[in-house]
């Protein structure tokens, strides 16, 4: 039986399961609370409570790893790096993040372009895709997700969304459903140590995507804001600090994916019409 080990079973990862269960799947998922743990186990899941040490790897077929690192590197290796070696497994896959590439001023990028990050959490991203490099991991840097529950409309129903104007920044985007069918095409066609793109096919400035949101729902569109650093959150601060276009065309063309929401536009009206 295909057995899938998802640490750190997120948002991601959970799209994934979802795919996979309908289809015969056994998913073996970590998470940090036994309230979290009660709550997979209703979806299906087999849930594993885990704050690190060895990680449950008997009988199964496949790992994927969300787990984020910290400035001492990625925490499932440190202590499960000689055994994921060892258990012969069919697919290994890393959730990281387009932020490895820095700002590239609105130019474009794509798998083979040298990461060049900056931020913090970025640098540890890198220096944690280098580590999962000797085990032939899939390597997935996703652009900035959204999804039921992660979109734009929750902010704006509630009057706390922000258009936040700086000409110039363009950002990437991709749906996690549109994460979840490149996983499990991944999986389907494995090429172990293999770098994947994973974002949609529009790079946007955010105030634009707020605009579309704001139009599809009738809800009111906030003022416009000059780009302030001291007036943002430090997390809001650096999405805003860097400009790029992300290139997709290695998971059409390796992996056959046909994205279902190529656009924020599609993403964001399929939101709408589900809420």
């Amino acid at each position: 039986m295909n057995t899938l080990l998802s640490v750190g079973h997120g948002y991601s990862a959970q799209a994934l399961a979802r795919r996979l269960l309908p289809a015969g799947w056994r998913i073996v998922a970590t998470t940090r609370s036994e309230e979290k743990a009660r709550a997979l186990a209703a979806t299906g899941v087999e849930p594993v409570v885990w704050q690190g040490g060895a990680l449950p790897l008997s009988g199964v077929t496949h790992l994927l790893s969300s787990v984020a690192p910290d400035a001492a590197g990625d925490p499932v290796l440190r202590d499960n790096r000689e055994a994921i070696a060892a258990a012969g497994l069919s697919w290994i896959g890393y959730l990281s993040t387009t932020a490895v590439y820095g700002d590239h001023a609105g130019g474009w990028v794509d798998e083979d372009t040298p990461p060049a990050p900056a931020m913090p959490r970025a640098i540890w991203r890198a220096k944690a895709e280098a580590e999962w490099s000797p085990l032939s991991a899939h390597v997935f840097r996703l652009a900035g997700i959204y999804g039921p529950g992660r979109g734009p409309f929750e902010k704006l129903r509630a009057g706390t969304a922000r258009r936040i104007v700086k000409p110039g920044q363009l950002f990437s985007r991709i749906h996690v459903e549109d994460i979840a069918q490149v996983l499990a095409a991944s999986m389907a066609r494995p090429d172990p140590g293999r770098v994947y793109n994973v974002c949609d096919d529009e790079a946007a400035p955010a105030d634009e995507v707020l605009a579309c949101a704001a139009a599809l729902s009738g809800l009111p569109l906030p003022p416009a804001e000059p780009y302030d650093p001291a007036t943002m959150t430090a997390m809001a601060a650096s999405f805003y600090s860097e400009s790029r276009r992300v290139r997709n065309d290695r998971i059409k063309t390796e992996l056959g994916v046909r994205l279902l929401y190529p656009t924020y536009r599609e993403g964001l009206a399929a939101l709408l019409q589900a809420s």
